[in-house]
């Protein structure tokens, strides 16, 4: 019994982070046209331009990049992250049947900005805390870090910066401003939470600071270093 309940306290908070991260997603950015980069900003990109659904593209996408870095993950990262992705995945369809308007948002670019920064963070960091993740754009830079040796800040940075320059198809440029803005504050977010589970990575953290524009994603490495 004490095994199934230390299970089900450490998948809850998955489970929760993954439900946060797609209400931010789907009400906050979608409907104030603030995104993201990486993968989640990848799916918001397809949902708009080609109507797909951001549960299907990101089971698909996640489930991609896992695949494709999976030499430079360990086992229970693996496995833990592939129950966030699905976790994501059922939240980005629950939240599809029950329609929420905040078209307010778009009138309030700065508010957009923060909210979605701290509805990003704060459910990557709590699916962080469990040794996880939900996007797998973070494995696949592992991986691609591994086998060319260049910086992961560096590849974090290019990825950011080619899906908000995609973005710009659909984004005015003002808002793609406050899209940097957001990705600032969820990255500082979600590093409060992981520091607060994770103290003693010094150097995980010297990686962190090394990003010239932070990422949600920053610090899913830091479990990497504990693997």
């Amino acid at each position: 019994m004490s095994t199934v309940k230390g299970y089900l306290r450490q998948l809850l908070p998955i489970g929760w982070g993954a439900l946060i991260l797609s209400f931010t997603l789907s009400y906050i950015h979608t409907q104030s046209q603030i995104t993201e980069g990486g993968v989640l900003g990848l799916i918001l990109l397809l949902q708009h331009h080609f109507d797909l659904s951001p549960a299907g593209v990101s089971l698909v996408l996640n489930a991609g990049c896992y695949i494709l870095a999976i030499k430079a993950l360990g086992r229970r990262f693996f496995r833990r992250s592939i129950i966030g992705a699905v976790c994501l995945a059922l939240g980005f369809q629950l939240w599809q049947l029950l329609p929420i308007e905040l078209h307010w948002l778009s009138q309030h670019p700065v508010a957009a900005a923060i909210l979605g920064g701290l509805g990003v963070g704060l459910g990557a960091g709590l699916v962080l805390r469990q040794n996880a993740s939900t996007s797998g754009d973070d494995a696949l830079a592992l991986g691609i870090a591994r086998l060319s040796g260049l910086r992961i800040g560096l590849i974090y940075l290019l990825g950011d910066i080619i899906i908000l320059g995609l973005s710009l198809s659909y984004i005015p440029l003002r808002l793609i401003v406050f899209s940097l803005l957001s990705v600032i504050i969820s990255s500082f977010t979600v590093e409060r939470l992981a520091k607060a589970k994770l103290p003693k990575l010094k150097k995980a953290a010297s990686l962190v600071r090394s990003r010239p524009i932070p990422s949600p994603r920053a610090n899913s490495r830091l479990v990497e270093e504990r693997e």
